[in-house]
């Protein structure tokens, strides 16, 4: 099913081109795919599961995908990022190790299975949705019993740039506002829902709110400015 899900969004995204570019533009999916690590996991709750369960159900008509999850970046990727990271800003593109570069890992999939940030994204095209199922582990506290704020920031931030990604290419965040309105346990499943709210230029608004399984309880709300970077630079180097 997740194979399937998968070839629907480079099929999708090779027909559509991306937002605000020119056509046949598409972000090479196949060309950065490692392992996927979005199956289900022995570690995940009983909560997860069900929860990614009925969205792989979703996917079965095709009006949503599931992202898959990495957690490395492959050399193209990283080649084309520090092309960017040379152009814009090039003081920083200085003390870019490549050694360090071929060791690094994606932050939200560095931890050990059911100890850091375990998760689930599922696009909707048609109401440029991003939903992301969210569970933190136990090396994610900040007050005792509860998610520490940087890490909701995190997976926030994750999950926006998703959005906006689909929408810009490639971006990075430009501006996060975050309103915590309550404090979220230690190893709960919440939902995550971002959605595309306006592109200006490069500019690509989002916005997006953390609830309850039950969507009784509203944890935190966000909203996003990213800006996209180069996307026909970064193609250039992603594409062989």
């Amino acid at each position: 099913m997740l194979r399937s899900c998968a070839a629907r969004l480079n099929s999708l995204r090779g027909l559509r081109g991306l937002r605000g570019g020119t056509a046949g533009s598409s972000f090479p999916l196949k060309n950065i795919v490692h392992e996927n690590h979005s199956l289900p996991k022995p570690c995940w709750s009983k909560d997860m599961r069900l929860l990614f369960d009925q969205m792989m159900k979703k996917c079965e008509d095709g009006s949503w995908i599931c992202f898959p999850s990495h957690k490395y970046g492959s050399t193209k990727m990283n080649q084309g990022f520090s092309a960017i990271i040379h152009d814009y800003f090039s003081t920083a593109s200085k003390v870019i190790n490549k050694e360090n570069m071929s060791q690094a890992q994606l932050f939200c999939g560095s931890f050990e299975d059911g100890l850091g940030f375990e998760y689930a994204m599922f696009y909707n095209d048609a109401e440029e949705r991003v939903v992301c199922l969210f569970e933190g582990g136990p090396y994610l506290q900040g007050a005792p019993g509860f998610l520490h704020g940087g890490a909701i920031a995190t997976i926030i931030d994750h999950t926006i740039g998703m959005s906006a990604m689909w929408a810009g290419g490639v971006v990075m965040t430009a501006n996060l506002n975050i309103n915590f309105k309550r404090p979220i346990p230690l190893c709960s499943v919440v939902v995550i829902n971002s959605q595309l709210d306006k592109i200006e230029g490069r500019k690509i608004f989002t916005s997006c709110n953390i609830k309850s399984i039950d969507e009784k309880t509203l944890f935190t709300e966000a909203t996003g400015m990213m800006d996209e970077r180069s996307r026909r630079k970064i193609m250039n180097n992603l594409n062989p």
